[in-house]
């Protein structure tokens, strides 16, 4: 049922995969600016545009971008008004008749060409700007416009040179000349700048044509730059115009062959790093579902714009499996969920490149800058990073100002900082998936936690007896590889239970208090076997994970609470009657919960010891470790013989560390003087 259950999730995924997989298949050749032409020589078929690079197409941006065509509209109710006061005020001062015509002309010609404001001292003979006058469009040069400066000063000297015997400047300042020239040209700004966006906006993508019949590239001659654009544009020539041109199931069946091995390396790579993930549905789905977004993320923005694949913070991927499983696992999942990348976009490797450091970066520094504003320099090492690799495939281009002001960077920037925003969606998985992240267990193991503060004060005697086990624990687990942070979490809450009637054991009694005084051994080995129970109860009332409860349940396991089970039995009990002294507890299965049951027998054990030499705490642990081997505590555990002798190993070297010889500080010898003197 097990296995119908995996296949069957590989079946759904594999299903899920093919639907998203882009409907196209890939360019036939593959090449590389700088590497020979390995195939034969190439001759094109079609007619084809040659598309602009996108260093090309930035800086003809950045050349629009310094061009400026400014727009005015023409207002023919400005001449006639000021021309019409002129002639009165010419008669006025009985002006000479020529002179009064030729004036009036002269202003007539300038309200005719339009006039502006100011032009400002320097007019480029090369400037134009557009004059909407009766509903048409009209290209000027700008040197054919008239500004206000300009107008006076055209015309004062076109007078002297016409009549050199007048005081011109005289019969211009007589007349006010200057209130009759105003500007009848209105800058139109809001047609400018709108004008001038598209214009930058929108440039050509293309420059050139290859023809069919034309030759594009010969048989091992190097791909030089020139000869790549040309390739690139045929590339997406074809793409568009033809797409693949094989058979259809040709295509499905290529898509499901790279689904398929796809699949089948993440299989072998769970299988391999933890194997005990197929053993969990939750745990296995989990781990696909991250597959899965990775795979969806890369095909849809595929078809939108490859562009935007920059922007997919592959990396929060790393982050979410890496809160519920070890950095090794959640790392090789995390690459195969990129592997996408390298078979569906074009430029696949430096994609795949990108956010394989990015996310390596991620889980490095996570670990160490997850705590508040310190998670903003999480992003910004992941930017860095994924930026120098990013700039290192730009600078291959060829072209080091395209490296530096390539959008992609910006694209990048956004990534990084998507990571961070992403992360918490971990607690939504936690509670979907019923997991326990990693940032739950640190805020567990945190022994002000209120649980942990009420054993402390309840039952003090245990709770240093849990801290020394977690201590012990965590040691043996980063020997063989074990999840540490749930082992600590697990050693510090195994005992809750005894809170409830801390004065049961003998951690907790007071000197000349006996609390087993009076009661028959099978009732005194119920009160220590509740303790089992009470834990699991105080757990469910302050919603300890699942995972943690499980420490609980099979810290003990279906062991004898041998103490007074020999004390019955040397009181004439019958052997036989093991019940009333076993406990009902849970077997342990993982690695993590076999070093607690260890551990904790291991510790209460140790304080009994009158001697600590190194072989008397040898032969403790190889005891009490045989003793659980023997009475079958470890039968449905996943450990080996090897990984049980590092944990011994381990113990022992804690337990002598802890308990080691002390040094007796001498008496300091009193001299005469200071023995005759009395104390005071």
């Amino acid at each position: 049922m097990k296995n119908y259950r995996i296949c069957s999730c590989f079946i759904i995924l594999a299903v899920l995969m093919l639907l998203l997989y882009p409907r196209e298949g890939k360019f036939q050749y593959e090449y590389q600016k700088g590497r020979p032409w390995v195939y034969e020589t190439l001759i094109s078929p079609i007619d084809f545009p040659i598309l602009k690079t996108e260093a090309e197409m930035l800086k003809e941006k950045e050349e629009r971008a310094s061009e400026t065509i400014d727009y005015y509209n023409y207002d023919p109710s400005v001449a006639a008004p000021r021309l019409e006061q002129f002639g009165r005020k010419a008669v006025e001062l009985q002006l000479d008749a020529e002179l009064t015509r030729e004036l009036y002309a002269h202003l007539s010609e300038a309200y005719d060409r339009g006039i502006v404001a100011d032009f400002g001292s320097d007019i480029p003979s090369d400037q134009v700007i557009f004059i909407k006058r009766d509903k048409r469009l009209v290209e000027t040069p700008a040197v054919d416009v008239y500004d206000l400066a300009r107008v006076l000063s055209v015309l004062k000297s076109d007078l002297v040179y016409d009549y050199p015997e007048m005081d011109i400047d005289s019969i211009a300042g007589l007349l006010d000349l200057e209130s009759f020239i105003v500007p009848n040209l209105l800058f139109d700004e809001n047609t400018s700048r709108l004008v001038h966006r598209e214009a930058v906006n929108y440039i050509s993508p293309t420059k050139g044509m290859v023809y069919a019949g034309q030759l594009i590239v010969s048989e091992g001659e190097t791909v030089t730059g020139d000869i790549c654009q040309i390739l690139d544009s045929y590339k997406a020539e074809y793409k568009m115009s033809y797409g693949y041109s094989g058979s259809p199931q040709a295509l499905l069946a290529s898509h499901l062959l790279l689904v398929v091995a796809m699949l089948a390396l993440f299989f072998f790579m769970v299988y391999f790093i933890n194997r005990a993930v197929l053993d969990d549905l939750r745990k296995l789905v989990f781990l696909m579902l991250m597959l899965l977004i990775g795979f969806a993320g890369t095909a849809i923005l595929f078809r939108v714009d490859q562009r935007l694949l920059y922007l997919i913070p592959f990396a929060v991927l790393a982050l979410f499996m890496s809160a519920f499983y070890r950095d090794d696992l959640a790392w090789s999942v995390y690459a195969v969920s990129l592997f996408p990348l390298l078979v569906i976009p074009e430029n696949g490797v430096e994609l795949f490149f990108i956010n394989l450091v990015g996310g390596a970066v991620a889980l490095y520094a996570h670990g160490r800058l997850n705590r508040g504003w310190l998670q903003f320099l999480n992003a910004i090492f992941i930017f860095l990073a994924m930026a120098l690799v990013c700039f290192a495939f730009k600078l291959g281009m060829g072209d080091f100002s395209y490296a530096v002001k390539s959008t992609n960077f910006l694209f990048l920037g956004i990534n990084a900082i998507l990571v961070i925003v992403l992360y918490p969606f971990v607690f939504l998985f936690e509670k979907i998936f019923g997991f326990v992240s990693y940032s739950r267990l640190w805020d567990l193991s945190d022994t002000s936690d209120k649980l942990l503060q009420s054993l402390q004060y309840k039952a003090p005697g245990t709770f240093q007896h849990s801290l020394q086990v977690a201590n012990l624990a965590e040691n043996a687990a980063r020997e063989i590889g074990a999840d540490a942070m749930l082992v600590r979490v697990g050693s510090l809450y195994h005992d809750i239970g005894k809170m409830e009637n801390p004065m049961c054991f003998i951690e907790n009694q007071a000197e000349g208090v006996n609390y087993h005084a009076g009661l028959s051994p099978e009732e005194s080995a119920q009160a220590i076997i509740k303790h089992v129970d009470d834990g699991l109860a105080l757990a469910k009332k302050s919603k300890l994970p699942g995972i943690v409860t499980d420490f609980i349940a099979s810290h003990h396991g279906r062991s004898l609470t041998l103490y007074f089970y020999n004390v019955y039995c040397n009181n004439g009990g019958d052997p036989a009657n093991k019940a009333p002294f076993t406990y009902d507890g849970k077997l342990p299965r993982t690695k993590e919960q076999v070093i607690v049951m260890m551990a904790d027998a291991v510790e209460a054990a140790s304080r009994a010891l009158k001697d600590y030499s190194e072989e008397s705490i040898s032969a403790l642990v190889d005891r009490i470790l045989l003793n659980k081997v023997d009475d079958s505590q470890l039968a449905e555990a996943d450990i080996s013989i090897k990984e049980i002798g590092i944990v011994k190993a381990s113990f022992k070297r804690y337990l002598q560390q802890v308990y080691h010889a002390r040094i007796a500080y001498p008496k300091r010898e009193r001299t005469a003087e200071q023995a005759a003197t009395p104390a005071k």
